[in-house]
């Protein structure tokens, strides 16, 4: 049975009238990239995966895993870039995406794909290494927390311990060496609060993304937002991979959200913030 549908490159399985099948965000997202718009590539991990994955204990069924790969190279055809690959490597994000909005309830992975080994092609790519590095630390810190469910404070700690001793306030202050050190402690929070080295191979790590994103589905936040809103437990969400478009790259490039109304006062205007690197 079909349980993941490709989107971008001009093309999409599915639109918007597909939410019980693709979740809110996939049907959107195929939507516009069916019309032309410029989407990055991705896929979407059907609703019904969402209660397989409950079903086979906690775990991707190897079908879906398998329909995922063959999407990924979907992806890497649109960007030319490689899952994995050290010299030119495809970072992806895994976020969620119920028939519902459920804003911020459920899990998110960004930066997927990244190792010792890509972290240095990426560099090399961008020209950029503080970049690729603060990409990297990001990817552990977040990993660690969303799939490993590793103490979140100590990452953090570690992170504010790191500027105190340069004599940094803010983050954008610490250069590629800082992140570089800082990775590496990282690294070493992972091991020994996991007791194993942090994942290198990126289709283990997409695997672990995908099911912490179904897992978070029975989160106690999750849960308590739809008791709240009176949302059934049993629509499940979806899971959508989509190719990573940086926000911290430089000044030029950021992160932000945008509405088609004034969310505050209900205005018919445009509205939105962002921010910068």
């Amino acid at each position: 049975m079909k349980s993941v549908f490709r989107f971008g490159g001009g093309t999409a399985e599915g639109d918007a009238t597909q939410k019980e099948l693709l979740g809110g965000k996939g049907a959107n997202l195929a939507e516009m990239a069916g019309i032309g718009l410029a989407v990055p590539p991705g896929l979407t991990i059907a609703t019904s995966v969402c209660a397989a994955y409950y079903d086979a204990g906690g775990r991707l069924p190897d079908d879906v895993q398998a329909q995922v790969l063959d999407s990924l190279a979907f992806i890497e055809g649109v960007t030319a870039k490689k899952f994995g690959d050290p010299t030119n490597p495809l970072l992806v994000s895994v976020r969620s995406g119920a028939r519902v909005s459920m804003p911020g309830m459920m899990d998110t992975v960004l930066n997927l794909g990244l190792n010792d080994q890509t972290v240095e092609g990426l560099a090399a790519a961008s020209g950029n290494a503080r970049f690729a590095w603060d990409s990297y630390r990001r990817f552990i810190q977040m990993y660690s927390d969303v799939v490993l469910e590793l103490d979140h404070g100590s990452f953090e700690e570690a992170l504010e311990i790191a500027k105190e001793d340069r004599g940094y306030f803010l983050d954008t202050e610490m250069l590629a060496e800082d992140w570089q050190a800082l990775v590496a402690e990282y690294k070493t929070l992972v091991e020994q609060q996991w007791g194993k080295p942090f994942p290198q191979d990126p289709v283990k790590q997409l695997r672990g993304a995908i099911e912490a994103v179904f897992r978070s589905w029975n989160g106690p936040r999750a849960i308590a937002y739809r008791v709240r809103e009176k949302i059934s437990h049993d629509l499940g969400t979806a899971v959508n991979v989509q190719a990573m478009v940086f926000g911290n790259r430089d000044n030029n490039s950021g992160t932000g959200v945008g509405f088609t109304r004034n969310a505050a006062t209900g205005d018919n205007k445009p509205y939105g913030d962002f921010l910068v690197n």
